[in-house]
């Protein structure tokens, strides 16, 4: 199987260019968080940041923008809570549990140590106010009764986030516990924490709003603790989450995410860039929130987020062979942009390597080649995966039989 290299230049589009552009544009691998990669010429240059590890990452366009020591192992606090609300979000999604339903309160629960909601065993609680007392409170004792309502047990409730954490590949990822308290082996990185919040609002995007309230506090628990320690959703009004953590071992850390309106991406929340920082190990509450401000406030703008495609538009249709249709169609379900430095927006070209031929069975949001994007001199900048969009499947036997003698031929 050879590999087809095609050059489209974006400077002038007219209908010709958006053909050719369709022409173009093919399959390619996908990374780790399912979207572009930033190529390393014309990088900007990140602030300093004081912080043991950190990382930005453009959410629309799948790029990590800027990271020091991304992959370093360090623990997480209550950003732990992550991947506990991940798997509370898909049992609500999947029926097993529903937002009235309410869970007790165990004697385990009831007695954990750190940030609380500050439930009691006598009390039955909505899995709603359960989520609001992990997300908006940190509650130890709330993610406790979760993930025994979840999976029966804390333990069983472990082992499902450690087997989610390989599916989602956080491959520097061990958890020991669903609420993040310092314990041997309890450990993740940058990366993987960029990923999870990325799938997170990406696979649960009907539970994302918990993340920007405010303030919570469940009826009978005490006034002082219902202010969410996310200092950001006071300051910036584009900040709508993530969640912070605190452990003297792990310092103060903070995922968190912010989305702006940009103009040429279009309208409604197709018009918007989300970026994500992951801050760990800062001095102090307000360093971790300054920190993460700076870093959103760089991202935003010493990159312009460039849109190629449309969410769900085919930017190519290439043909098949021995499918059931001549021809597969592809793109992304949320759109071709890419995020370049301030000022390479104009001239952009790509360069396009994907299989040759396409032979039929192709699935659905399968990864087939690589869109690279450059900047008018020729640096490189992004690389842009792209999926099938529909399924092709394999002709029937006669179908198969006149494909294999034309690709003889051919």
């Amino acid at each position: 199987m050879k590999a087809i290299i095609v050059e489209v230049g974006l400077r002038r589009w007219g209908r010709g260019g958006w053909q050719a552009l369709g022409l173009a544009l093919a399959l390619l691998w996908a990374v780790a968080i399912g979207g572009a990669r930033m190529a390393h010429a014309q990088t900007p240059t990140p602030p300093e940041i004081a912080a043991r590890a950190w990382l930005l990452y453009d959410a629309t366009s799948g790029q990590i923008l800027a990271a020091k020591d991304p992959d370093e192992r360090v623990e997480p606090a209550s950003l732990t809570k992550l991947m506990t609300a991940y798997l509370v979000f898909d049992a609500l999604q999947a029926g097993r549990l529903s937002l009235q339903q309410t869970l007790p309160v165990s004697e385990r629960a009831w007695k954990m140590p750190g940030s609380r909601m500050f439930i009691e065993p006598r009390m039955q609680v909505p899995v709603e106010d359960l989520l609001k007392g992990m997300i908006v409170q940190s509650g130890n004792d709330a993610t406790v009764a979760l993930a025994e309502g979840v999976a029966g047990s804390v333990e069983r409730f472990v082992e499902l986030m450690n087997q989610q954490a390989r599916a989602l590949g956080l491959t520097r990822t061990t958890y020991k516990n669903p609420e993040g308290l310092t314990a041997p082996g309890h450990l993740t990185t940058a990366r993987d924490l960029a990923t999870l919040a990325a799938r997170l609002m990406q696979d649960f995007p009907q539970y994302v709003g918990y993340y920007a309230i405010q303030r919570y506090r469940y009826p009978g628990t005490p006034a002082a603790n219902e202010t969410n320690r996310n200092l950001l959703l006071f300051r910036d009004p584009t900040v709508d989450g993530l969640k912070t953590g605190h452990t003297a071992a792990a310092g103060y850390c903070l995922v968190a995410t912010a989305r702006r309106p940009v103009p040429g991406l279009g309208e409604g929340p197709a018009g918007q860039r989300r970026l994500i920082s992951v801050v760990l190990g800062a001095a102090s509450e307000n360093a971790r929130a300054v920190e993460s401000q700076k870093l959103l406030n760089w991202g935003y703008t010493a990159f312009e987020a460039v849109r190629l495609s449309a969410p769900g538009a085919p930017v190519a249709t290439p043909p098949v062979w021995k499918g059931r249709s001549s021809t597969v169609k592809l793109g992304r379900a949320q759109g071709v942009v890419v995020a370049v430095p301030a000022g390479l927006a104009k001239g952009l070209r790509t360069e396009l390597v994907r299989p040759d031929p396409l032979v039929a069975p192709l699935q659905a949001g399968q990864p087939l080649g690589t869109l690279r994007v450059l900047s008018a001199g020729g640096e490189p900048l992004a690389e842009v995966p792209l999926q099938v969009l529909e399924t092709v499947e394999e002709a029937g036997l006669l179908g198969r039989l006149w494909g294999a003698l034309r690709l003889w031929i051919r």
